[in-house]
């Protein structure tokens, strides 16, 4: 979208109790969306609960009698706005704040004085991502209506969506379009030899290039931070699976709710120290255990602008002692054994 270029038919509501500020978003906003404006939460609910509603909330935090957290919360438990993404705009820029709104189902956390290329910046993302899970929710609805009638042209249509959704998270991280395409034939592979029938084997390779979508939602200063992280960045990075599953959400769909459950639990570890859940051992998903063992060792094996590519022995070296710790033990010995196999999907897949 260019700055002449305007979206009629997008509302955006801004809820801020100070007139002037929502004065400074109009300003901003005016030219590109339509805009509808609270000054209280009570008048955000009922903005936000008419027909129809707005696409997309901009929340402030510091509000009297209800604030921006409790006026999200009561939103997101509505399912007439459980799906509007909300962004908060706040001068509170404490860690802890942001990790309070991502808990409560913010897509994202803005800081004023605001900048107005990043607001809307920011705005189309969003907008963009809601976009494309209300096309994948439409899609899923047409196969439901369908029944047994197999359109495998909109079959690929979705599993292409899903890469590209993949694709964007990968991109954000510095990783290419390449990563997802190796790792999740890494994992299908496991799977088969692991006894997992080839057609649930197929359903796992389309669903695993969604395992870090939720990094779209990783603000980029933590996500892209050349450093070290601190233990509050990396608290936020260790939401990504739970956001992933969030962005994802309850669908119908087989091949969306398997992704939602590689995007949960993929970074959980065989022995509990994983996360978000520590769970442990089988407790933890046989796809999150398939699909862990594909992501690291095709990130240990690719080149990065931080780091060169391990060779493939000096990575499955390091996956066979990490087993039993940060790998199921049974599965382990398996992928070693497709040595030969995981040549062939590295040079058919290799990094352009």
């Amino acid at each position: 979208m260019t700055s002449q270029e305007k979206m009629p038919d997008t509302s955006i509501l801004i809820v801020d109790d100070v007139s002037e500020n929502i004065d400074i978003l109009r300003g901003i906003l005016d030219s590109h969306y339509r805009i509808k404006a609270a000054i209280s939460g009570r008048l955000a609910f009922k903005i936000a609960f008419s027909l129809p509603p707005p696409d997309l909330i901009l929340l402030d935090v510091m509000m009297p009698e209800m604030d921006g957290y409790e006026v999200c919360r009561r939103l997101k438990q509505d399912d007439r706005t459980r799906n509007i993404p909300i962004l908060f705009i706040s001068s509170k820029s404490s860690v802890e704040d942001e990790l309070r709104g991502f808990d409560l189902g913010a897509a994202d956390y803005l800081f004023k004085p605001v900048s107005p290329p990043i607001v809307l910046a920011r705005i189309k993302t969003h907008l963009a991502i809601n976009d494309q899970k209300k096309l994948l929710a439409d899609q899923v609805e047409i196969r439901t209506a369908q029944l047994k009638v197999r359109n495998m042209e909109l079959e690929e249509t979705r599993i292409e969506v899903i890469r590209q959704l993949g694709r964007a998270a990968e991109y954000r991280d510095n990783e290419t379009g390449m990563h997802i395409m190796r790792m999740s034939r890494y994992t299908r592979l496991l799977a088969i030899m692991s006894g997992v029938s080839e057609p649930e084997a197929d359903l796992l390779m389309h669903a695993a290039p969604m395992h870090d979508i939720g990094k779209i939602g990783i603000p980029d200063h933590i996500l892209l931070k050349p450093g070290k992280l601190t233990e509050d960045e990396f608290a936020i990075i260790k939401k990504h699976p739970e956001m992933g599953s969030n962005i994802i959400g309850r669908q119908s769909s087989e091949i969306l709710t398997l992704g939602a459950l590689i995007a949960h639990t993929h970074h959980e570890k065989w022995n509990g120290n994983g996360y978000p859940r520590k769970l442990q051992g089988a407790g933890i998903p046989l796809v999150g255990r398939l699909t862990a063992i594909g992501d690291v060792f095709d990130a240990l094996t690719s080149s990065r602008p931080y780091k060169k590519a391990w060779s493939i022995d000096d990575a499955l070296e390091l996956i066979v002692r990490d087993a039993g710790e940060h790998f199921d033990p049974g599965l382990v010995p398996i992928f070693v054994g497709l040595k030969s196999e995981i040549g062939i999907i590295m040079e058919q897949f290799r990094d352009k």
